[in-house]
């Protein structure tokens, strides 16, 4: 029974953390909520943010470029009904994290917290008094008998509780496979502990199910506005360009050097900036962007936009003075007087933290 009791509890801890990755595999996502977590935890705060599903961001992302193109656009519009469809996968997807979290993840962490955590309370003192027993044994004769009887007595009391306990987890298995045993028998009508488990597990298939039943209804929908958009833009007769009429050019004045047009609009340009005219645009250092490093600090390697409250944005060049860190991914800093939190990965440390 010993063995089988550790074989569950690797299963049931090992299924927990795969089931987590499987609802959220992006580890950058759970990092990041594992960050939010313990900076509500540190605040006080109630609220326990989700995770960001990835649906919810390409369907924002797709949502702000079709507005962008305009309603006039085919593919603008397309995209808005994309987003919108995407928007909806996401919130199915957080109805998935909460019916596998209330149904499946939290029944089985309770199982380990509780049933699988007491067994082996009970296999420790078992152990405990086995050994005192031993001991005890094998001094007959130099002590009391009553002091070898009590212990013995204590040991066959450990050991029983702790073969009820693991026997309690164990027993269904053995009474699925002996369903023709006589009806009233012990193990025929025992154990609702692990048809308990065989059920939340069914809840998680369930759960799965209604995933997809809905998932698969919101692209057939969406699918079917994509064809139909499709089918109207290629029956549109084409229209075809006509460029506007060129202005007739007023040569009369040869001092000029541009074609004739007024000076006064047109940026002057120089010989030497004239070939450099298609380059971008280079990045000015700003003075304050390099205070005296005499505290932790670090230097901003690209630019970091806020998603949640709490974060500190900054821009690529910036120097931010780090006052704390949260976890192997995550820093605490200050730019500007304001306070807030950021990823590693976007800056280079100057001055660690003091350890």
């Amino acid at each position: 029974m010993e063995k089988k009791v550790d074989v569950t509890s690797k299963a049931v801890t090992e299924v927990l953390a795969r089931t987590i990755e499987y609802l959220q595999p992006n580890p950058a996502s759970r990092a990041k909520l594992t960050m939010l977590n313990t900076v509500s935890k540190i605040r006080g705060q109630v609220k326990n943010p989700g995770y960001p599903q990835s649906e919810g961001l390409l369907g924002e992302c797709m949502i702000r470029h079709g507005k962008e193109l305009g309603g006039e656009s085919n593919f603008g519009d397309a995209l808005l009904d994309a987003g919108e469809s995407m928007k909806r996968l996401a919130e199915v997807k957080d109805s998935l994290d909460i019916e596998v979290k209330q149904n499946f993840i939290d029944p089985l962490q309770n199982l380990c917290d509780k049933d699988l955590k007491e067994i082996q309370h009970h296999l420790k003192k078992l152990e405990g008094r086995r050994l005192d027993f031993d001991y005890k044994k094998k001094r007959q004769g130099k002590i009391p008998d009553e002091e070898l009887r009590q212990a013995m007595e204590k040991f066959e009391e450990s050991k029983e509780v702790a073969e009820t306990s693991m026997h309690n987890l164990l027993e269904t298995d053995e009474a699925a496979r002996d369903g023709g045993q006589k009806e009233g028998s012990s193990s025929a009508l025992a154990g609702p502990l692990q048809i308990e488990q065989v059920s939340q597990l069914s809840a998680l298939v369930d759960a799965q199910l209604d995933y997809h039943r809905q998932a698969v209804q919101i692209l057939d929908e969406l699918a079917d506005k994509l064809k139909r958009r499709m089918r109207e833009a290629s029956s549109r007769p084409k229209r075809e360009y006509k460029p506007k009429p060129r202005e007739p050019l007023d040569l009369g004045e040869p001092e000029q050097s541009n074609g004739g047009f007024p000076c006064a609009t047109a940026p002057k340009i120089t010989a030497s900036s004239s070939f450099r005219s298609s380059d971008k645009p280079t990045r000015t250092p700003s003075s304050r962007s390099m205070p005296p490093l005499d505290q932790p600090s670090c230097k901003a390697l690209y630019d970091f936009e806020p998603e949640n409250d709490g974060e500190l944005g900054f821009h690529e060049g910036d120097i931010i003075t780090l006052t704390n860190q949260i976890d192997e991914n995550w820093y605490e800093g200050m730019l500007h007087g304001q306070s807030g939190f950021f990823p590693l990965s976007y800056v280079e440390v100057l001055v660690p933290l003091p350890q």
